[in-house]
C-alpha cells in the first residue's frame, strides 16, 4: 500500500510539473516575443524620413513615391500633416507617434489587414474640430469595408480616403464625407419614393367632391417629410452638387404620390373589366 501511494505521488508531481513547465514557460517566451512586435517596435520604421510606411505592401513601388511627394505637397502648402502606415503581422505600434511628431493638426491613417475592416484613423485635436466623429466613421465604413476593398484594392481605399480628407480640410471642414456612393443613392431613392407613397395614400379623398384630402395628407407630413427630406434628399445634397441624383429623388417621390393617389380608380376600373 505504502508503494502505491508513493508511486501515485510521483506521478502526480510529475504531471504537475509537466503541465506547469507547458503553460509557464512557452508562455513566457511568446509573451517576450510578440510585445514588442505588437506594442512599440521602432526597428520597423524607416532610416530615413518618409509620409509612407508600408509594411503590408499594399502599395506599389510608383504609388507609393507619388503618395509621398502628394503628401509632403499637402503638408507644406495647408499646415496639415497626413501619415499612412500599413501593417499585416508586424508593427511599429507607439514608436511612429514619436517618429513623424504627430500633433494636433495630424492625421494616421492605419491599414490593418487582419480586421473586417481595414482602415483606422488617428486624429489630432485640431482636425477633429473641422471633422467630427461621425466623419471619420462614415469614412472608415464606406472605403475601408471588404466590398469596397475586394472590389477597388487595398491602395484605392488609402488614395480614396485621403482625396476626402483633404477636400475636408481644403475647404475647411465637413461634417460628412463628400461623395455619393452608388449604394447610399440607391437608399435614398427608396427613401423618397416610399415617402411618395406614404403621401399619396394620405392625399387620397375620403369625401364626394373631394379632390385632394389636404388636412391627411398634412397629419401625415412627419413620416413622409421624414421620409423623403431627412432621408431621400438631405444625404444627397450634403454629399454632392450633382443635380442628377436630386432630379430622380424628386422624381421618384411624385411617381411613388402619384401612384399611390391613383391606386383605388386603378382598382375600380380593373374590377369593373373583369
Amino acid at each position: 500500500m505504502k508503494h502505491l501511494s508513493w508511486q501515485r505521488l510521483l506521478v502526480s508531481l510529475a504531471a504537475f510539473f509537466l503541465a506547469f513547465s507547458v503553460w509557464a514557460i512557452p508562455g513566457e517566451s511568446f509573451a517576450n516575443a510578440a510585445a514588442p512586435i505588437a506594442y512599440d517596435n521602432p526597428d520597423l520604421l524607416p532610416k530615413t524620413q518618409t509620409s509612407v510606411i508600408d509594411l503590408a505592401k499594399s502599395l506599389t513601388s510608383v504609388q507609393e513615391e507619388a503618395l509621398v511627394k502628394d503628401l509632403d505637397n499637402f503638408q507644406a502648402e495647408t499646415g496639415w500633416k497626413l501619415r499612412v502606415l500599413t501593417q499585416f503581422d508586424r508593427t511599429p505600434g507607439r514608436a511612429v507617434k514619436g517618429y513623424w511628431n504627430l500633433d494636433d493638426k495630424s492625421v494616421l491613417l492605419v491599414e490593418d489587414l487582419r480586421g473586417g475592416n481595414i482602415l483606422n484613423f488617428n486624429v489630432g485635436d485640431e482636425v477633429y474640430k473641422l471633422m467630427p466623429r461621425s466623419f471619420w466613421i462614415e469614412l472608415q465604413t464606406r472605403f475601408g469595408n471588404l466590398y469596397f476593398v475586394r472590389e477597388h484594392g487595398e491602395d484605392q481605399a488609402i488614395v480614396e480616403s485621403l482625396e476626402s480628407i483633404k477636400t475636408c480640410l481644403r475647404q475647411g471642414g465637413c461634417r460628412v464625407v463628400p461623395g455619393l456612393p452608388r449604394e447610399q443613392w440607391i437608399l435614398t431613392l427608396i427613401t423618397s419614393i416610399v415617402g411618395g407613397v406614404v403621401c399619396g395614400f394620405a392625399a387620397q379623398p375620403r369625401k364626394e367632391g373631394q379632390i385632394v384630402a389636404w388636412q391627411w395628407a398634412l397629419i401625415f407630413s412627419p413620416l413622409w417629410g421624414i421620409l423623403f427630406i431627412a432621408f431621400g434628399i438631405g444625404p444627397v445634397i450634403s454629399r454632392t452638387s450633382d443635380w442628377l441624383p436630386l432630379f430622380r429623388n424628386v422624381a421618384g417621390f411624385l411617381i411613388g404620390a402619384l401612384v399611390a393617389y391613383l391606386s383605388p380608380l386603378i382598382a375600380q376600373s380593373s374590377a369593373s373589366e373583369t
